[in-house]
């Protein structure tokens, strides 16, 4: 899953998102000095990668990406799941999505201290190009491909995918509505026994 998913499946707690959202810049156990429900976040971010790496249903949707792109079909298909939560978010969340994503940024800058390098590096363009709001819009997850692209030096041809997102919509919309629904509960699951 993408940056909104996991700031969504922390369920409000703050301590939480972050250790949720800064998980990937990471590696291995280099959190202990972090506050220790952050820690749990980081935890829980790891739960969900390895439930949803190991589920048939994003598997699907990756296979359909996986002849044009190989490996990276699987980071497109977590962008593609986050530009469904955000477009059906009032599926999802009582909060408009504006709201939420500017509590999550105003998040960020109120523990700046604590964040990875490379959060650090990366925040400024999400919070002015409102990266995780612009989800929503097809033209926003068209940006964040190019972007990928871009980091991959233009190897992994990502940009191509959002024709691949216009020609499958559907299924993948099917597929996300279907395997995050097992997923919210798998991670509130998972959250409760933090």
């Amino acid at each position: 899953m993408n940056f909104l998913a996991h700031i969504y499946l922390s369920f409000g707690d703050d301590e939480i998102t972050l250790g949720n959202f800064i998980a990937d810049s990471i590696r291995g156990n280099k959190f202990k000095h972090l506050p220790a429900r952050v820690q749990q976040g980081i935890v829980l971010h790891r739960d969900i990668d390895t439930y949803t790496d190991a589920h048939y249903i994003p598997k699907i949707s990756s296979k359909r990406l996986h002849k044009n792109y190989s490996h990276y079909s699987r980071v497109i298909v977590d962008i593609f799941y986050d530009h469904f939560l955000a477009k059906n978010w009032n599926s999802y969340s009582d909060t408009p999505l504006d709201v939420f994503v500017e509590h999550f940024y105003d998040l960020l800058e109120d523990n700046y201290e604590i964040l990875p390098d490379g959060v650090k590096r990366m925040m400024p363009y999400m919070i002015s190009d409102n990266w995780i709001y612009n989800y929503s819009k097809m033209e926003g997850i068209g940006r964040v491909l190019s972007g990928m692209n871009r980091r991959t030096k233009n190897k992994s041809k990502m940009n191509f995918a959002i024709l691949d997102l216009e020609e499958h919509y559907e299924a993948f919309e099917t597929e996300f509505t279907d395997f995050f629904e097992e997923l919210i509960i798998f991670s509130r699951q998972k959250y409760i026994s933090l």
